[in-house]
């Protein structure tokens, strides 16, 4: 288990869990598009600028992120497209015609969805556990969620906003393709693509451009719950695998609820401990996961910052840097062992 990726997943759900109660102080001021379009620029050009920034920050490191190249463009583009554009659009479609309650039921099924793609169309590894984590993860969720007895009505809002999540669950695994690259430039284009088609959305649907001081405040909340928990994010998928990392991330509705509790003096509600247990239960069957078997590495060429192991055994050209951990592009050569392992880039095969 990569418990650094772990905590940095949950650190994720903690500062998305963070952006409900948050927003919801904002909502009284700020149209519900267009809080969306400044909540993504603010991600987009705070992260931008963070990665600007980042070797007077942090220092000069001797093992970069690897940029994205050009045969990575089309998954961000997918990823962008899917998440930023679709996404947005789908759900407020559905929230325009669904019954609040019903329809914050049915946005728990974003992770779902992410692990049934994961699953079923990318091949990621999973079993009985992992499921059963999942579920209890889910069902938590939705125990959080549930207001009275919700009514679906017409079947076309719901549609939409699983529609919503199933583009965001697309959103995620096409993300994880491209993971090995810097996560802050991957936010950032996010942002700076998203940000502006969710403020005209926003606008398009009505909602005029709010005050100075509360458009900073949805900017440096977009930048804090969107852009730095996305890329917590990127860089958990990338160890975790789009199901596993999703499965995390899913327990952000307990984190905002109980930042609810505290910062904003809500109260505790009945549903808050069950939903917590079981969603404590399913982050516990994941992190005691152990997957050993005898599996293959495919011949493969990619770029990201490594040190010399068993699967980093290769040459180096003189103007390649020496020093370890570092980043260039390298092929790992087709070998076959046994040990623990997650389903990270690594470690996608079929089983």
């Amino acid at each position: 288990m990569n418990w650094t990726a772990v905590f940095y997943v949950l650190l994720s759900a903690v500062l998305f869990g963070i952006s409900t109660p948050a927003a919801k102080t904002l909502l009284g001021s700020i149209h519900p598009g267009v809080l969306a379009g400044l909540l993504y620029c603010g991600a987009g050009v705070g992260i931008t600028i963070l990665r600007w920034l980042r070797p007077m920050v942090f220092g000069i490191s001797s093992a970069p992120e690897a940029v994205l190249t050009r045969s990575e463009l089309p998954w961000l583009a997918g990823a962008i497209v899917a998440g930023g554009v679709v996404g947005p659009i789908l759900l407020m479609t559905g929230l325009a015609l669904t019954d609040a309650s019903a329809a914050s039921l049915l946005l728990t099924l974003e992770s779902a969805a992410t692990a049934l793609i994961a699953w079923f169309i990318f091949h990621e590894s999973f079993d009985r556990r992992i499921a059963l984590g999942l579920l209890c993860l889910v069902v938590g969720a939705i125990i959080l969620s549930w207001a009275g007895s919700p009514t679906i009505g017409d079947l076309l809002g719901p549609l939409a906003i699983i529609g919503a999540c199933i583009a965001w669950g697309l959103d995620n695994n096409l993300t994880r393709k491209i993971s090995l690259a810097d996560p802050l430039q991957i936010v950032g284009l996010k942002g700076l693509v998203a940000g502006p088609v969710n403020l005209l959305l926003g606008l398009w649907a009505g909602g005029p451009l709010p005050p100075l001081l509360p458009v900073l405040s949805a900017s440096v909340v977009g930048f804090f719950c969107y852009g730095v928990s996305l890329a917590l994010f990127v860089v958990s998928l990338r160890h975790l695998g789009a199901a596993r990392a999703g499965a995390y991330f899913s327990t952000a509705p307990f984190f905002g609820a109980t930042v609810a509790v505290i910062a904003l003096v809500a109260p505790v509600t009945i549903p808050l401990l069950p939903a917590g247990v079981l969603m404590a239960f399913g982050v516990w069957l994941h992190m005691s996961e152990r997957h050993e078997h005898e599996h293959l590495h495919s011949p493969i060429t990619h770029s990201h910052s490594h040190v010399h192991d068993e699967t980093h055994d290769h040459d180096h050209k003189p103007s390649e840097p020496p020093n370890e951990p570092h980043t260039h592009a390298h092929r790992h050569s087709r070998l076959k062992h046994s040990h623990p392992h997650m389903p990270d880039m690594h470690h996608q095969h079929r089983h």
